[in-house]
C-alpha cells in the first residue's frame, strides 16, 4: 500500500488523463490574452501550456501546505498578487489536494482580471477513478463535482461558460490522448469573471441664485421696454 500510495500525478494512467485534458485545452486556451498568466498544479514541474497571446506565466506547485515553483508561500495565506493580476488562471487538479478548496477558488477568483478566464481540470467523482485513488491509498485527495464547483464560483462573481467531461472513464495504462464523451474521467471547467459595473452617481439639481439688478427694489420686474 505504501508504495502505491505515492506520486499519483506521474503514474500512467494519470498521464493518459492529463494528455486528454491538455488535447481538449488547446484550441481554448489559444484565445486567451493578457500580460500575465498563473497556473496552479497538483503535478510537479508541469509546463504550461503554449499559447500565443499570453506574454509570462507564472508557476506554482501545491506541495502539502504549500505553494512552490516561481514563488514560494503557504495556503493558509493570500496569492502574493495583486487584485486583477492575471488575464487567465489555470487550476490544474489544485482543488484536489488543497487543504481549503473554497479558499484556493476564491484567491484565484481574486487574482483574475476582470473578463479574465479561470480555467480548472480535475478527476470526475462520478467516475471509475475515485475508486482508483481509494485502491491508491489516496486518502487526501479530494474530488468535487464541477457543479459544486460552479455554485462556488458564481459567489465569486463569475460566470461558468463551459463544463466538458474528457478521457477515459476507468484508469488505463496506455497514455492514449482521447476525448472520452460525456462519461470521461476527468472535466474542464471554464468560468469568465464579470466586470464590475460602475454605479452612476445620480447629480441633484440645484437651484442657483440670479444676480440681483442694481436699482431695482426687491420684488420687482424689469420691463421689457426697458
Amino acid at each position: 500500500m505504501a508504495q502505491r500510495d505515492q506520486d499519483i500525478y506521474a503514474s500512467k494512467p494519470m498521464r493518459g488523463l492529463l494528455a486528454a485534458e491538455a488535447q481538449a485545452l488547446a484550441p481554448e486556451l489559444q484565445r486567451c490574452a493578457g500580460a500575465y498568466a498563473l497556473q496552479v498544479s497538483a503535478i510537479a514541474r508541469e509546463r504550461p501550456p503554449v499559447s500565443p497571446m499570453l506574454d509570462r506565466w507564472v508557476r506554482l506547485h501545491l506541495d502539502g501546505g504549500r505553494c512552490v515553483g516561481d514563488l514560494h508561500t503557504r495556503l493558509d495565506e493570500p496569492l502574493p498578487f495583486l487584485d486583477d493580476a492575471f488575464g487567465l488562471v489555470l487550476l490544474s487538479h489544485a482543488q484536489e489536494v488543497a487543504p481549503d478548496p473554497q479558499s484556493l477558488l476564491r484567491e484565484a477568483a481574486r487574482v483574475l482580471a476582470p473578463g479574465g478566464m479561470l480555467v480548472l481540470t480535475g478527476m470526475h467523482p462520478a467516475s471509475g477513478w475515485l475508486p482508483w485513488l481509494l485502491w491508491r491509498g489516496q486518502r487526501g485527495v479530494n474530488l468535487e463535482s464541477p457543479l459544486r464547483i460552479g455554485h462556488w464560483l458564481r459567489g465569486a462573481e463569475l460566470n461558468v461558460e463551459r463544463v466538458q467531461r474528457v478521457g477515459p472513464m476507468w484508469p488505463s495504462s496506455a497514455v492514449v490522448p482521447h476525448h472520452g464523451g460525456p462519461l470521461g474521467g476527468a472535466y474542464l471547467l471554464m468560468a469568465r469573471k464579470r466586470r464590475q459595473a460602475i454605479a452612476p452617481v445620480r447629480l441633484r439639481p440645484r437651484a442657483i441664485a440670479a444676480a440681483p439688478v442694481a436699482g431695482l427694489a426687491p420684488g420687482a420686474r424689469r420691463s421689457a421696454a426697458a
